[in-house]
């Protein structure tokens, strides 16, 4: 068994479902009659369904009722599913089939760690759902990241202890996790904004070839 195991988010690692949320916010907050724009999308990174709504909510001084929000929710993830279910292979994001192939050949395991809901849905449409050994999604936490449980029960999956696993993630709380759970963290997007990462890399087809192999040797 490998000495490293490797954890990915999904949005904007894997896929870029972030424009089908940002779609399916959009039109929740049309119906609400206030603006919801790209910029104040970026703050709904890596954060749960029911943070997101609230956090929509403050954009646009709207107050609702428990039962209301259940409602929107709903409504918003079905949207959202309207999408995503016509996804395919074209949307995986580039260097990922790549990296997953050198993980292969390394003998190096890997899982899921993310607070989408529909993770397994999205990895079945664009053809990896097979290719991870486990899925830690939204379904599987009680509490949303920045807090490290995704990522230490991501960690049991792979049998290693977290210091011997790194985390793939495009988000602030992300990587916060990733750090808090004391696993080697790479931040895939702005290094400005990722700049508590360990590693920074732009997309993953910066990811130099031979990553890996200095984990392998330290860890042995």
């Amino acid at each position: 068994m490998s000495t490293i195991g490797v954890i990915f988010d999904l949005d904007g690692v894997i896929v870029d479902t972030a424009k089908y949320h940002f779609l399916a916010w959009k039109n929740l907050a049309d119906s609400l009659g206030f603006e919801f724009t790209e910029a104040h999308n970026e703050l709904l990174k890596g954060v749960s369904r029911v943070r997101s709504l609230e956090i929509l909510l403050e954009i646009g001084h709207v107050e609702l009722s428990e039962e209301k929000k259940q409602e929107y929710l709903i409504s918003k993830n079905e949207h959202y599913l309207e999408y995503i279910t016509k996804m395919g292979s074209e949307e995986i994001l580039p260097g990922v089939s790549k990296l997953l192939d050198n993980l292969d050949a390394l003998g190096i395991n890997y899982v899921l760690g993310s607070a989408s809901k529909n993770a397994p849905l999205i990895l079945k449409q664009v053809g990896l759902l097979d290719r991870f050994k486990g899925i830690v999604d939204g379904n599987s936490v009680s509490k949303a990241k920045p807090d490290p449980e995704v990522f230490l029960i991501a960690a049991k999956k792979l049998g290693l202890a977290p210091e011997n696993c790194m985390v793939f993630e495009d988000a602030i709380a992300g990587v916060e996790a990733a750090n808090k759970a004391n696993m080697i963290s790479i931040g895939i997007g702005d290094a400005e904004t990722l700049s508590e990462a360990d590693y920074n890399y732009n997309n993953l087809t910066e990811l130099p070839e031979s990553f890996f192999n200095e984990f392998l040797s330290e860890k042995v």
